[in-house]
């Protein structure tokens, strides 16, 4: 149950990467910002519609053999490397830095993710991936599964908070790709030592994940890569980066559950 209005207090919750669940096997490095799988915790289950912030390392010629998804908005954000994606729609392609990734998974879709390339562009390489999967509630289960991509390396190199992915209204003209969740979306700032930083929208559910680098936020001080910050009606903090730094922003007016 999606519910659009939230009677929560404001709050600001400091969440170190360090803290955060994994799970380690020798082809993969996976750490949880929220319960994931076999990794439980009753208190740590979502923000706003935010249910899944993975951070993923693969190594070369391994992933995620095919699998079923079903009912859920998934966005990819590639950080580093190259992912395959394969699903039972015909879709396939390689996701890369840059490359704005969306699976609607609908009434139900199967899919595979690997890094593995060579095996559609014919070039080997020994690099790991590395990446960012994020899984929001849409607003009605049931919709027809779906996926979309598109390249928005050029806007990200003006430093500003890039609106990646988005159902809400107010982004519909300036928004890279689709999902189908009128309440959410989903920016990227990649930033330089040159950047002026960016401002954080106003919402009430805010979740900001540093994705690479070093960050000021304004009021917490310094995040480092890993760390997150989930904020409760709130917003218009400043963000400002120490050197190269990427930071991930879900924007959300809506949250899961009742009340």
């Amino acid at each position: 149950m999606v519910t659009p209005t939230s009677t929560t207090p404001p709050r600001i919750e400091l969440h170190r990467g360090g803290d955060r669940m994994k799970t380690r096997i020798p082809w993969l490095d996976s750490k949880h910002s929220f319960s994931f799988g076999e990794h439980y915790d009753p208190d740590n289950t979502h923000h706003g519609l935010l249910l899944v912030n993975n951070e993923d390392v693969v190594l070369p010629g391994e992933g995620f053999d095919t699998h079923p998804h079903r009912d859920m908005e998934i966005v990819t954000w590639v950080l580093g490397g190259s992912l395959v994606h394969q699903d039972s729609l015909g879709h396939n392609g390689v996701i890369y830095p840059g490359l704005a990734q969306r699976m609607s998974a609908g009434t139900g879709i199967m899919h595979s993710e690997k890094n593995d390339s060579w095996r559609l562009d014919g070039r080997t390489h020994d690099e790991p991936v590395h990446f960012v999967q994020m899984w929001v509630v849409p607003d009605e289960p049931g919709v027809d599964p779906g996926y979309q991509q598109l390249e928005i390396d050029d806007e990200l190199a003006r430093g500003d908070l890039v609106t990646v992915a988005s159902g809400l209204p107010r982004y519909r003209d300036r928004t890279a790709i689709a999902i189908n969740s009128s309440h959410a979306a989903m920016h990227v700032a990649r930033m330089t030592a040159e950047s002026s930083g960016i401002t954080l929208p106003e919402a009430p559910y805010l979740h900001v994940f540093v994705a690479r680098g070093e960050v000021d936020v304004e009021g917490l001080g310094t995040l480092s890569q890993g760390d997150a910050v989930r904020l409760t009606r709130s917003g218009g903090q400043s963000i400002r980066p120490h050197g190269d730094a990427e930071v991930l922003v879900w924007e959300m007016h809506a949250r899961l559950g009742g009340g």
